[in-house]
């Protein structure tokens, strides 16, 4: 349960003002369809996901309990730092002409997932808590979690989501996480 609710809480801290949030507005509001653009998301952040997980605990067979302590202490105390950075979406994502709600939701979803501070986020989760389902379930629902009220609410809330705060927070959660991962607590929980 620890590591559900772990992977929530910092890929949903993590997520608000992210790339895949603004792309959540702009798909809800071509489509005005919420449901598929929610599914959608849904099935790409689990296989994206579940993917990057399944990679993160596949490094930490490979690596060795003392080695992955320091990558992942590291890759945490880097996600505080790269969350601090605003994302913003360059171009409106390129919709398939013939694809509807779902299929361009989840498409464009899990190409721009690809790389994005979230996606590696759960590769440390991965491989920090050697669970692929604990950690997808988890940051899946953090997704939907920061995503859901994108797409209903659509821009009348973002305006007044006070965003700076809310990266702080993100990246507070991260530096906590890299600290204690680097401590002897970290040594601990890696044996």
């Amino acid at each position: 349960m620890e590591a559900v609710l772990i992977s929530l809480a910092v890929v949903a801290a993590a997520e608000i003002g992210d790339k895949t949030q603004l792309l959540a507005l702009l798909l809800a509001a071509k489509f005005r369809k919420p449901a598929p653009v929610v599914a959608g998301i849904a099935v790409a952040t689990v296989l994206n996901h579940g993917i990057a997980a399944g990679l993160g605990v596949w490094v930490a067979e490979w690596l060795g309990p003392d080695l992955l302590r320091w990558i992942v202490g590291i890759s945490f105390l880097g996600m505080a730092a790269w969350t601090l950075v605003p994302d913003k979406m360059d171009d409106e994502p390129r919709m398939w002409d013939r694809a509807g709600p779902f299929v361009a939701t989840a498409i464009s979803f899990f190409l721009v997932e690809i790389g994005d501070k979230t996606q590696i986020a759960t590769v440390a989760l991965g491989a920090r808590f050697s669970d692929v389902v604990a950690v997808t379930t988890g940051t899946t629902l953090g997704m939907l979690i920061a995503d859901v009220p994108a797409v209903f609410i659509g821009g009348a809330m973002a305006g007044r989501l006070p965003l700076r705060l809310v990266r702080a927070i993100a990246a507070a959660l991260f530096a906590i996480l890299g600290v204690l991962t680097l401590t002897n607590l970290g040594a601990k929980l890696f044996e």
